[in-house]
């Protein structure tokens, strides 16, 4: 079955199970588990027979424990950087010291991972993929995942969970981070004790995790078809789950192990089997392939009743209700006279209810993340916004995304109208000629309440590029400001709108 038809069947949004191939595949620098393992022995040692040794003594059944390879590295590391304290891993050390000061035991060994797996410099060839899979985020559920870099949470926002962070979370629009993450060295999951601890706490987080795998696809990236990780999920749902139920059939029909093959292009799923060792063999789809963007361009196109993003606002506000609090029940039959910032369930005919997902400065504020997700569904939204003709909004890259709003036109004469304004009362103390904004933020002749306005006559000028622009506006902390609204607006016209002012 073709990549598109398995995915257009499925019910309900998909959750990501996400694994290290995932990172391998994307960021200049990444590990295996035994990679990172005998990447830390090697420096610690300058020998790379010494990881070789540990490893040889730890194999059960022709398998290496690498956790318990991890657990003897662990004291080993400690023990030479007690002996060398301001040696080669001095910071490694210090930050080791500090924490201690501060009441926090958290060991070398996980510090010092944290550092190694905190790059998170993505391929310059994977940009492009990395592009569907930020379109595709806006059907997917939540991701899970065993890694313990930030990478899913740098190109996907959604929330991170750690530890029993789990148990308190929305389920929709979570990254569960199941064996801890380098935002957190301390519940770094790597060890023979700390994996015994965490299966002491497990079944909580176990309980909540088996709901999602009972109600939602799961597609494995990252994951190898014998990977022990997939054999460990299967085993608990099919341990609750009869395996010849009719639940079971639904449950194998909703998994997808996108299982890497280098240079197959293959956009076609087949039936697996897997066998459980033990316990019985299951049959999952996968699909082998080496053309990742297929599968996102999938997940994007997938067409359900109601968003992932939908469900989240909902989620929120129920998540509001239960914690208590500052909460207010309003019961009404005229929604006008809530105030915006309200919170409302509502209940009764689509007829007399209209529910707007995000407002003007919401639309604004999550310019880039619109664009990213290619949300188009959501931007028919703007068809019910009142913009008065004093607002700046960015109206090109939505329009030329979303062909049916109907206020298009009239929105880029207002656009355009606002930047000609703002150009024509630019100061003469501002018409600069910089070619970079580091330099306009550097110069201290400008003054600092200049600055955004001689950004701004730069762009419209072209001495500073739009890509110069468009990282500045995306690390921008004040998107609900004048300036930054001014700003976008110039990105806005100069990549999607061409050259009608000139």
């Amino acid at each position: 079955m073709n990549i598109n038809e398995f995915v257009s069947q499925f019910k309900n949004h998909p959750i990501l199970f996400v694994g290290t191939g995932f990172s391998l595949r994307y960021l200049n620098s990444s590990f295996t588990w035994d990679g990172l393992l005998r990447y830390i022995a090697t420096e610690v040692s300058g020998s790379p027979e010494y990881y070789l040794d540990i490893k040889s003594k730890n194999i059960n059944n022709g398998k290496y424990s690498f956790d318990s390879i991890a657990q003897i590295l662990e004291m080993h590391f400690t023990d030479a950087l007690e002996k060398d304290r301001n040696g080669k891993f001095k910071i490694i050390n210090d930050k080791f010291y500090e924490n201690m000061e501060s009441g926090k035991h958290i060991s070398r060994f996980k510090i010092y991972i944290s550092e190694l797996l905190s790059k998170l410099e993505i391929k310059e060839e994977k940009q492009e993929e990395i592009a569907e899979l930020k379109k595709a985020a806006k059907n997917i559920g939540s991701i899970i995942t065993t890694n313990y870099d930030q990478l899913i949470e740098k190109i996907v926002d959604f929330n991170p969970l750690i530890g029993n962070d789990i148990l308190l979370s929305n389920p929709y629009g979570a990254i569960y981070k199941i064996h801890g993450c380098t935002s957190n060295a301390e519940r770094i999951i790597i060890t023979n004790e700390d994996y015994e601890q965490f299966d002491k706490k497990y079944e909580l987080i176990r309980a909540q995790l088996l709901s999602l795998f009972i109600h939602n696809p799961i597609v494995f990236i990252g994951y190898s078809i014998n990977d022990d990780n997939i054999k460990k999920i299967l085993k608990t749902i099919f341990t609750y789950v009869e395996p010849n139920s009719e639940q079971a059939l639904r449950i194998r029909n909703n998994f997808l192990l996108v299982e890497y093959t280098q240079g197959e292009a293959s956009e076609t799923t087949c039936e697996h089997d897997i066998d459980l060792e033990g316990f019985s063999t299951i049959r999952i789809n996968k699909i082998k392939t080496d053309n990742f963007s297929s599968i996102y361009k999938a997940l994007s196109s997938l067409k359900l009743p109601v968003s992932a993003m939908d469900v989240r606002k909902v989620q929120n506000i129920v998540q509001e209700l239960q914690a208590g609090g500052e909460i207010k029940v309003h019961i009404t039959e005229d929604l006008e006279e809530l105030k915006n910032g309200d919170r409302i369930i509502a209940i009764g005919s689509n007829k007399s209810i209209t529910y707007k997902y995000m407002n003007v400065a919401e639309t604004i504020s999550n310019y880039f993340k619109i664009i990213d997700e290619d949300n188009e569904q959501l931007l028919l939204l703007i068809n019910q916004f009142t913009i008065s003709k004093q607002q700046f909004f960015p109206i090109f890259a939505f329009s030329s995304m979303q062909p049916n709003l109907h206020k298009a036109a009239e929105l880029k004469t207002q656009q355009l109208a606002k930047i000609k304004e703002t150009l024509e009362n630019t100061p003469d103390t501002c018409k600069s000629s910089h070619k970079t904004i580091e330099e306009i933020l550097a110069d201290q002749n400008i003054a600092e309440s200049n600055k955004r306005k001689v950004i701004f006559w730069c762009a419209m000028n072209k001495t500073i590029s739009i890509e110069c622009l468009e990282t500045y506006l995306r690390d921008f902390s004040e998107s609900k400001t004048t300036d930054y609204r001014k700003l976008l607006c110039v990105f806005d016209y100069l990549k999607y709108g061409g050259n009608l002012l000139h």
